[in-house]
């Protein structure tokens, strides 16, 4: 065999002794071996990749190398219906620490939301939200540049968390719900998720990445749209008058409706440099774009010139299939 093939065979000599119905019934059955995706950067299975025997029965074995004994696990897969499926699996349980935390955090945020917050102007909380909407024409009301540059923000920042959750911040959960909900609920929206999400993501293939909405997050063009939209609405704000700040500062005191997006608007900038983080360490990219970390911490700009920079997502090539041969 082949020193750089790092595969081991299950031999009968091996197995620890069985009682005789079952030792008799192991020797009559197949001993078929089923080969499973190995994450290793070598085109071969490593020894405890290779799944062996009868049942749901595990056969440890060992070798001796340089006086030192290495152990290996052989699991079965005769009763996988699926046997191209078959996966290991984690034996280390999930700590739900994170989780529950984050879940409690969501807990505050909705109760100081709903019974906590000022709540002072409510008939002026609705005109504002009908003049954004655009729902009120021209009265003569000149509305305050910093909180129409606050709400049109808001709306950018979905697309943000979208290019960084939908790629590679996926998990068994499903994101793109919580991402959908997010234009309307902002971070309230996406904390669930947040607290659900349970590393590592599932890979990502070629089909999808050259597909909706894959194709689109995944394009320089809709980062830098969004940068460029971004910037022009904080240029917007900063442009104002000056009595405008002073002006914002008493809605947010006294308007719920205020007070609340602005509250969402920093947490969405809070969280934003950990998904930063967690993308460009599934890209590859930590050593090259380490410096963009602090720089993700600037509120929507940060992240959104990260993603401008960032290196295009590829499908992993490391992969083992049934047809290659084994020597």
């Amino acid at each position: 065999m082949v020193g750089s093939i790092n595969l081991i065979s299950c031999n009968l000599s091996r197995l620890p002794p069985l009682k005789p119905s079952r030792q008799s019934q192991f020797l009559r059955e197949p001993r078929i071996p089923t080969l499973v995706q190995s994450r290793a950067r070598s085109p071969f299975l490593k020894p405890d990749k290779i799944l062996l025997g009868n049942n749901s029965w595990q056969f440890p074995t060992h070798e001796k190398k340089n006086g030192v004994f290495h152990f290996h696990v052989c699991k079965s897969s005769l009763n996988n219906t699926d046997p191209d499926k078959t996966e290991i699996q984690d034996s280390e349980g999930r700590d739900w620490t994170s989780s529950v935390l984050l879940f409690a955090l969501w807990g505050a945020l909705l109760y100081y939301c709903f019974n906590l917050a000022p709540d002072q102007t409510p008939t002026q909380d609705l005109y504002f939200l009908k003049k954004l909407l655009n729902l009120k024409g021209d009265d003569g009301f000149r509305m305050n540049q910093i909180l129409v540059a606050l709400w049109y923000i808001m709306g950018l920042w979905p697309v943000v968390y979208a290019m960084l959750l939908l790629p590679t911040g996926r998990s068994k959960t499903q994101a793109w719900p919580f991402v959908v909900l997010s234009f309307f609920g902002g971070v309230y929206a996406l904390l669930p998720y947040f607290a659900l999400w349970n590393p590592p993501a599932p890979p990502v293939s070629e089909s999808e990445l050259s597909k909706w909405p894959l194709s689109v997050l995944e394009s320089k063009v809709t980062a830098g749209v969004t940068l460029v939209a971004g910037l022009g609405l904080i240029l917007y704000a900063l442009v104002g008058n000056s009595g405008d700040w002073k002006e914002f500062y008493q809605y947010f005191r006294e308007s719920k409706f205020i007070h609340v997006t602005s509250l969402d608007f920093c947490l969405l900038s809070a969280f934003a440099p950990f998904w930063v983080y967690n993308d460009m360490t599934a890209r590859q990219w930590f050593d090259k774009g380490r410096w963009l970390l602090p720089v993700s911490v600037v509120p929507f700009l940060g992240p959104s010139l990260y993603l401008l920079l960032r290196p295009p997502l590829s499908a992993p090539t490391d992969s083992v299939s049934s047809s290659d041969p084994i020597q």
